[in-house]
């Protein structure tokens, strides 16, 4: 299959460093500290020269995918992956070679970057690539995909993004051979007093103003040292260019109805699955419902809470979930399957959501400010629970472009807004990583 051009760091740098280092009677372990860091000065002039001269050629991108049975949940993710472009390219220049340190052959990393150099191809030698190593290798790493069932495209996205994690993973070695850092920081409990009396009552209220005002700071930066604690905590096992791009951070806030006693947890996401509100006298909702929604204070019985620490018990308590820390790229799922106990059903409410401007601000802490992302591809999926079909719309240079399998057509940006849509692929406006060539 034909690749865009990509650079060998390992042949030239490696070789030419071997050479220095035979020529000059250099040994890593032995050479003095004026040699070792000759031989790292020059490693690292002879990378960024490689990859200057490794700048991708890249074609339209407007490739299908083959279709090799019931695959078109795998075509719709890989060409909606495939315009992420950070992604795209560390994959296409092989870049994980020079960044995993796993003694495990990155087989299934390697199918995926094949694929994407198919599709990106400047020469555009195949108008469809076949997709048939790639799936053949990720059904040995995740055989419930085996077969011609229909399956979940947002189920295959987490499943590929961890097994491409795990092979990339640049602290593979890493293993939680302690237990986890206690989640204590963020623990606190609010007395409420007041005076009687007008000016005493006056008095109180000018002092607890102050009170809450201070009180606010301090449990604000308490959150954010125990958020970055477990943050670093997970950094320390799980670093790879997967989660440079797709990570995030969640906060759970417990707040206890008998003691007041609130505690807060801390977990990585990779992608936000979103309840749908039902539908509304219009007929449709909006993204900003399902977010509010996915946050929105949540009461827990005695039956269904965790144990509050102080009463040493179970009790009511409410629950919120905010984003404590975003990611350069958020995947929206919108959870239209709805599994009871007898049956599947989906939502067709149609979702309308923003192309650009997504202001994730207000889910965040409270000093985040604007948070905007800008939408870049959709999967969309068609039909019923037992008979659907997926489809991916992805946004290039010229504009959006519907993805079917073989079949790459040309799509405004009216079309977008379907009751079909399922997973949003979002990108950090003001992120590095842009989202064109």
């Amino acid at each position: 299959m034909p690749r865009a051009s990509s650079v060998n760091v390992e042949g030239s740098c490696e070789a030419l460093c071997r050479t220095l280092v035979s020529q000059n009677g250099l040994q890593r372990e032995t050479a003095d500290i004026s040699q070792s860091v000759l031989y790292t000065s020059l490693m690292g002039l002879l990378l960024v020269t490689d990859n200057e001269k490794g700048q991708l050629t890249l074609g339209s991108g407007r490739v299908g995918l083959k279709n090799i049975g019931n695959t078109c949940f795998l075509n719709a993710i890989v060409q909606c992956l495939s315009h992420t472009h950070a992604l795209r390219d560390y994959c296409i220049l092989r870049s994980y070679r020079h960044e995993r340190y796993s003694k495990e052959e990155a087989k299934l990393t390697e199918a995926f970057s094949q694929v994407l150099a198919g599709l990106w191809d400047v020469n555009e030698v195949d108008t469809v690539v076949n997709p048939r190593q790639f799936y053949n290798i990720f059904k040995q790493a995740v055989p419930c995909f085996s077969g011609y069932s229909q399956q979940d495209a947002q189920e295959f996205l987490r499943f590929l993004l961890d097994k491409l994690h795990t092979e990339v993973n640049r602290k593979p070695n890493i293993r939680r051979t302690v237990k986890e850092p206690e989640q204590k920081y963020a623990r606190f409990r609010c007395v409420w007093l007041c005076g009687k009396g007008s000016v005493s009552f006056m008095l109180a209220l000018n002092s607890l103003s102050f009170l809450h005002l201070s009180l606010f700071f301090f449990i604000s930066l308490r959150l954010s040292e125990e958020a970055a604690v477990m943050w670093k905590t997970h950094l320390d096992r799980d670093d790879s260019r997967i989660a440079d791009l797709f990570s995030g951070q969640l906060r759970s806030s417990l707040h206890c109805s008998v003691c007041s006693h609130y505690s807060n947890t801390f977990d990585v996401f990779c992608d936000l699955s979103l309840p749908i509100p039902k539908r509304s006298s219009a007929g449709e909702v909006t993204l900003r419902e399902c977010l509010d929604l996915f946050s929105q204070e949540e009461k827990l019985d005695k039956d269904n809470s965790p144990m509050c620490e102080r009463c040493n018990k179970h009790t009511e308590c409410t629950k919120r979930l905010s984003i404590q820390r975003f990611p350069k790229i958020i995947v929206i799922h919108l959870n239209r399957f709805t599994i009871s106990r007898w049956s599947i059903s989906k939502s067709t409410v149609y979702v309308s959501f923003p192309l650009n401007n997504l202001d994730l601000g207000p889910y965040g802490p409270v000093d985040s400010g604007p948070v905007l992302y800008d939408l870049y591809a959709i999967c969309n999926h068609a039909g019923t629970v037992n008979m659907g079909h997926y489809t991916a719309c992805c946004l290039d240079e010229n504009g959006w472009w519907s993805y079917n399998d073989p079949s790459v057509t040309p799509v405004s940006e009216n079309q977008l807004h379907t009751n079909q849509a399922y997973v949003l692929f979002y990108q950090r406006s003001n992120s590095s990583t842009t989202i064109r060539k």
